[in-house]
């Protein structure tokens, strides 16, 4: 019987392909550090919170789900963030506050946790950061932009026809009033104070020590240990054994993260410019309160 040359070909390219996918896979899940689903024994969750926090649905929709997986046995907040959105960070915050309260929960600093990305980490147990990590920044912003004078040279005018004094307060078509922008600073000082609130609270720190320092200014990490804003210094690497320690686990913790829908070529081409997009959407959309680093 003669050998079918065409048959053998096929079968070598299936096992080729077999092979490369499997390599794909493999090396996908050790990159991301990612546990298959069937894994066992205690675990220790990871939820990822990168860059600017707009919105809290995803982050809190994994915290929700690792609370809920009695296999996980602590919870690690891996926050990589200037900051954002005060609604979405003190919702967040919110969600963290109550999963501590099930099992815990300890919040990792990579090279920037700062503003609303320390606020969320405020509801966690334990705080790690590295030496070099730039945080604190507590404060809150509200940016309007004046183009009057531009308007002007354009022969641009605008009309504005409002219900009450202050319906058009940021106006870019005019200068701010005293008026309004003394009720804009009492907005910004009430929402500022329940910041320092939630830093004192969460670190134990009495409100006047937390208010000395809520200015707007940064830290490193190593600054940021010495006033009582981080717990101890250490990598992801630390954090999850800490947290793995926390919860009871002995050996070395299974490390899982959330489940995430199988990405396309078209996903990985478009992800890093839609997160970009977010970010320049969120800087230059309607004034609104941030928690956030500007730099």
């Amino acid at each position: 019987m003669k050998k079918n040359p065409v048959l053998i070909g096929l079968i070598a390219i299936g096992v080729v392909l077999v092979i490369f996918v499997g390599a794909i896979i493999a090396l996908t899940l050790l990159l991301r550090r990612e546990t298959p689903s069937f894994a066992m024994g205690d675990r220790v969750g990871v939820v990822e919170i990168n860059g600017v926090i707009a919105d809290s649905k995803e982050v809190i929709g994994v915290i929700k789900s690792f609370v809920d997986d009695g296999g996980v046995k602590a919870i690690v907040l891996r926050i990589d963030s200037p900051g954002g959105g005060v609604g979405a960070s003190q919702e967040i915050y919110r969600e963290v506050v109550k999963a501590k309260g099930v099992k815990p929960v300890v919040a990792s600093f990579g090279g920037v946790a700062a503003s609303g990305g320390y606020y969320v980490a405020c509801g966690a147990d334990k705080i790690m950061a590295n030496p070099g990590t730039i945080t604190g920044s507590i404060g809150v912003v509200m940016q309007f932009a004046n183009l009057e004078e531009l308007f002007k040279k354009i022969g641009y005018k605008g009309y504005v026809i409002k219900s009450g004094a202050y319906k058009d307060v940021g106006s870019p078509f005019r200068e701010m009033t005293p008026e309004e922008t003394e009720l804009l600073q009492g907005v910004i000082d009430t929402v500022h104070q329940q910041f320092i609130r939630a830093v004192a609270e969460g670190r134990k720190l009495p409100l006047e020590k937390v208010a000395a320092i809520a200015d707007g200014r940064i830290f490193s990490g190593e600054q940021a240990r010495a006033l009582g804003l981080v717990d101890e210094l250490g990598n992801l690497e630390d954090t999850i054994d800490r947290a793995a320690q926390m919860a009871g686990i002995k050996g070395r913790p299974v490390v899982v993260y959330p489940r995430r829908r199988k990405p396309s070529l078209f996903d990985y081409l478009t992800e890093g410019i839609a997160q970009r997009l977010r970010e320049e959407v969120h800087e230059t959309a309607q004034p609104g309160l941030d928690y956030i680093w500007q730099q």
